[in-house]
């Protein structure tokens, strides 16, 4: 966190004058002097040579606001937070708004070992704070006290504002994995106490299996759930995906019926229609395929597979110009969409664009590279867990 956007909150004179007022004629003159000296060296960059002005205004004016704040503010930067306090408190009571001050307190606060009075004035104003990098550290300290306290729900809904902002910042992705991971194994072990043999219970480890890679395991689950409660929300369809997945040419047959199955359980299901026209294109039945993909579409505009599908099937039909809009549509939501670029560059040799083309496969490598790293990461770092451990073993 930088210093110096706490700094020259309000700016020399002003209050400090009126405040000295009070007094005879020369303190005002040297309060306002030790102030204007203050500024100045804050302009220089000479913290240490601007407390020894502020301290100066505040034996002469025991409460001029603006030497309280910047006096809290600079002492902070300094570490030296059990100083830092009382002048930041005086100023917040002088000046309930001044947010950035109130954020500084609250940090001074942790540090001191003050955990409900920095939770407290951390919370009143986390959603206030216009300044992007200051929200950023006064959510982060919040989500550490939430965490800490095993108040999850409440630290992802801090994590959720801060995306809102810094959507990749990689300390904002970090907390959100760590706080959903936990919040994902507390409503696991939950679920495993209410209701271990229920349908839901079949389905989250079926999911827990799927992530671990184990896909017979997964799909024995998803039937269990079926079996269970035949309603599920989704349930045909997240057998569909896991069948289809399969290696087992059986399987995988399976996958279609299951994807009509979710359709009729929910005319709405959009991902359904998008997947079976996949089976479709995948078998050559482009006409059906399209149907398919419309019907996804006209539901989901954005869905960007139903898009890529249909773009797919103008491509083989030799109409390159209809699958054009599609591709750009799914490329302007997603840059990174890695087929939506090697499909694109396609499209353009078809439309005599050279250029258009090249650029569109450049695109296509770069961030095919890139999701190929961020799969050799994972990789490694499943394989440095302790189960993965046990697997190896």
């Amino acid at each position: 966190m930088q210093l110096f956007p706490f700094l020259l909150l309000l700016g020399m004179g002003g209050i400090a004058a009126d405040a000295a007022q009070s007094g005879d004629s020369s303190a005002a003159q040297q309060v306002q002097l030790h102030e204007q000296r203050a500024h100045q060296l804050l302009n220089e960059k000479k913290p240490e040579l601007a407390i020894k002005e502020f301290t100066a205004v505040l034996a002469a004016d025991p409460h001029n606001l603006d030497a309280q704040a910047n006096l809290g503010v600079l002492l902070y930067f300094q570490k030296n937070y059990a100083a830092a306090e009382p002048h930041l408190r005086d100023a917040i009571e002088q000046q309930p708004n001044l947010t950035k001050i109130r954020a500084l307190l609250g940090m001074c606060e942790r540090r001191l070992g003050k955990t409900d009075a920095a939770r407290a004035d951390l919370q009143a104003v986390v959603d206030q704070l216009q300044d992007p990098n200051i929200r950023l550290e006064v959510g982060l300290e919040l989500i550490e006290i939430y965490t800490a306290s095993q108040e999850l729900e409440k630290a992802a809904g801090v994590v959720a504002t801060l995306r809102q902002g810094a959507a990749t910042d990689p300390r904002i992705l970090y907390a959100a994995y760590r706080i959903y991971t936990d919040l994902a194994g507390e409503a696991m072990l939950g679920l495993s106490v209410a209701a271990p043999d229920s349908g839901q219970m079949h389905q989250a480890t079926a999911h827990e299996l799927i992530r671990q890679r184990e896909l017979s395991g997964a799909i024995a689950n998803f039937r269990k759930a079926l079996a269970a409660d035949p309603n599920l929300p989704g349930i045909h369809f997240e057998l569909a995906e896991a069948l289809h997945s399969s290696p087992e040419l059986k399987l995988k047959a399976e996958a279609e019926q299951e994807y009509k199955m979710a359709i009729a359980a929910n005319a709405l299901d959009e991902r359904a229609k998008a997947k079976l026209g996949d089976l479709y294109a995948d078998k050559g039945e482009l006409d059906s395929a399209a149907v398919y993909y419309k019907q996804a579409l006209e539901l989901q505009p954005n869905d960007a597979d139903a898009a890529l599908g249909l773009a797919r099937v103008y491509t083989e039909k030799n109409d390159p110009a209809s699958a054009l809009p599609l591709l750009e549509r799914v490329i302007a939501d997603d840059p990174t969409n890695v087929l939506a670029h090697y499909r694109l560059s396609a499209v353009y040799r078809k439309l005599n664009r050279p250029e258009d083309a090249k650029r569109e496969l450049a695109a296509y490598q770069k961030f095919k590279d890139i999701k190929e790293k961020l799969r050799t990461i994972y990789k490694e770092l499943r394989l440095d867990t302790p189960q993965a451990d046990e697997e190896k073993q």
